[in-house]
């Protein structure tokens, strides 16, 4: 049987698909036909090609890892915007709460509301202080304090008595609100010094028997009495800020008698986040004396001043300043002038570093009421023969730094130029065999007080660190220069004071510390006998200087417990004989050992 099959041309691959299904099916035929009959022979065939086959091959490309792509549609990317839809999911999760790392703690020392001090110490020196306080309501409170130091004298080559004591009671009610707080004060003081600074020139030519007889004649003994009545009532949400009056009755044990009125209101608000502030001032006094130093005739005076202090405060960033002046009238009902006073009140300063260099600076002035119990407070050998009169501080210019030098450690530094008409100055008294008042303190053995226009030059410095909780140090000094107008001299006035303090815990138990304080020269005068005159003595006056000294004192402390502490205080260590006032020694070392109990009821 022959076949002709005639070959198309295809390409290759259609040719190998063709020839593949060809193949294929030849050999299912043929494997059918043998599955039909296996010796059967089928014979042969004859198959004509007309034309060969040539087979070819098209041309590779390689794929590149990254294609370019030219059409517009891939070179546009889509712009895609999308938000964020949030929502709260309900959560049943609860935290465990944090506890923080423990940490050891000092124990806090419990606060007593009063408290109870005892000490006795050589010179029969006795000190007690009493203070106690109590809540009445939740508001209202009362409160007391006694005081007393007394001593049995005993200074070396004193002829006359020098003891002293000093007692005083304050008493206090009052009520704290959040919008209004008051409270009225009661207070009585009595104190006993004598005038025991007797120059031994004046027995100096007497026969042992009759300097032994003319001392016995002299009364040195001075008592004073102060009451004092007052109050404060302060106003949180009003523009009156906060007032006070005081009542003060002094008296002594020599007729002279003083009465004091002290009343300031204080108003304060705000314009433009701005605090305008305005005091009013009026201080009354009037007192007498029953004669004066020669027993010629008795002193009064009286002086009523009345003042007005308005400022405007303006705080910008680290600017800070206080613009002000303050008006005064003084009318004088006894022993002076009537005048009207202005006087500034400008104060400023700058945080150059922060909290660690500020710059201040100010310029201030005010009248001054002297009394006669602050001079007494001063100097407790005044005569009761003085002539009072207010202190005009004209102004009183300075500038300073302050600031840190570390964290522990401050500092402050100051020059200042202060002006004042009629400057207070203890004067030693004269003595003349002639004086008809033979009172206890016309022997030279009292100080007067004289009046002068004094100009001071001030330079002022303060250090103080803690250097731990448990040491803390501090030291300050100032140096003054005095010009005046008609005295020969700033009497009594020293031109260097100087004071440190350290003051460190040994133990939890055991504390310590230690103060000393250097006073320098000053002027007053003295009275020398005219050879002249052999009796009865005549004396001339001559200015003498006044040695510097330093004391030192110290104490150390011993805390039982929370309740009970003892101490030892030592003071004069350096055991120095010097005279504060003229003719007038003081206790050499002194030692006192007491006790402090603090307590609730």
């Amino acid at each position: 049987m022959n076949f002709k099959i005639n070959i198309p041309q295809f390409t290759i691959s259609k040719c190998l698909s063709s020839i593949s299904l060809l193949s294929i099916s030849l050999i299912l035929s043929t494997q059918f036909s043998f599955s039909q009959k296996k010796d059967e022979n089928i014979g042969t065939e004859v198959v004509n090609v007309v034309k060969p086959y040539t087979p070819t091959i098209s041309d590779a490309f390689k794929v590149k890892e990254t294609p370019s792509f030219d059409d517009e549609e891939t070179a546009n990317k889509e712009l895609i915007k999308y938000t964020i839809f949030s929502f709260p999911v309900a959560s049943t999760f609860t935290p465990s709460k944090g506890k923080a790392a423990a940490v050891d703690k000092s124990a806090q020392e419990k606060l007593y509301d009063n408290y109870l001090t005892l000490g006795a110490g050589n010179f029969g020196t006795v000190n007690a202080e009493l203070f106690i306080t109590q809540a009445i309501s939740n508001s209202e409170y009362f409160g007391g304090m006694l005081r007393h130091k007394s001593s049995q004298g005993g200074i070396k080559d004193v002829v006359l008595d020098d003891k002293f004591f000093d007692t005083a009671i304050d008493l206090t009610y009052g009520s704290k609100s959040r919008s209004v707080s008051w409270s009225a004060d009661l207070g009585y003081q009595n104190q006993s010094y004598n005038w025991y600074g007797l120059n031994p020139i004046v027995y100096a030519g007497l026969t042992p028997d009759d300097q032994l007889l003319f001392i016995d004649e002299i009364n040195e003994k001075q008592t004073y009495h102060t009451i004092n009545v007052g109050g404060r009532l302060s106003l949180n949400e009003s523009i009156f800020k906060e007032g006070t009056l005081k009542f003060t009755r002094f008296w002594d044990g020599f007729s002279s008698s003083e009465n004091r009125v002290y009343v300031k209101p204080s108003l304060e608000f705000e314009i433009n986040e701005e605090k305008i502030k305005a005091n009013f001032v009026l201080d009354y006094i009037n007192g007498t004396f029953a004669k004066d130093y020669n027993d010629i005739a008795g002193i009064k005076y009286g002086f009523a001043n009345v003042g007005f202090n308005p400022s405007y405060q303006i705080n910008r960033d680290d600017l800070s300043v206080n613009l002000g002046a303050t008006f005064m009238y003084s009318a004088a009902s006894q022993g002076g002038n009537s005048k009207f006073l202005i006087y500034p009140s400008v104060t400023a300063s700058y945080k150059v570093v922060g909290d660690l260099m500020i710059a201040y600076a100010g310029a201030e002035g005010n009248l001054k009421q002297n009394s006669y119990r602050d001079f007494v407070q001063e100097n407790f050998f005044i005569s009761p023969t003085l002539a009072i009169a207010p202190t005009d501080q004209k102004f009183d210019i300075y500038v300073g730094l302050k600031g840190k030098l570390a964290n522990s450690i401050g500092y402050n530094i100051r020059g200042s130029y202060l002006n004042e008409a009629g400057k207070a100055l203890f004067l030693s008294n004269t003595f003349s065999h002639y004086n008809t008042n033979q009172e206890g303190y016309t022997f030279g053995n009292s100080f007067d007080v004289v009046y002068d226009n004094i100009k001071t030059v001030s330079f002022y410095g303060e250090l103080k660190a803690d250097f731990t909780k448990n040491v803390a140090f501090g030291v300050s000094g100032t140096f003054n220069t005095f010009a005046t107008d008609f005295q020969e001299e700033a009497w009594n006035l020293p031109s260097l004071n100087v004071a440190a303090n350290l003051d460190f815990n040994i133990t939890p138990k055991w504390y310590a510390g230690t103060k000393v304080f250097f006073v320098g020269e000053r002027k007053d005068i003295s009275f020398v006998q005219t050879a002249l005159a052999i009796y009865p003595p005549t004396y001339t006056t001559e200015t003498i200087t006044l040695d510097s000294y330093f004391d030192l004192n110290a104490h150390i402390g011993y805390k039982h417990n929370e309740r009970m502490t003892f101490f030892l205080k030592g003071s004069n260590l350096a055991g120095q004989n010097y005279q504060r006032w003229a003719n007038y020694p003081v206790q050499g070392i002194q030692v006192l050992l007491g006790a402090n109990y603090k307590f609730d009821f």
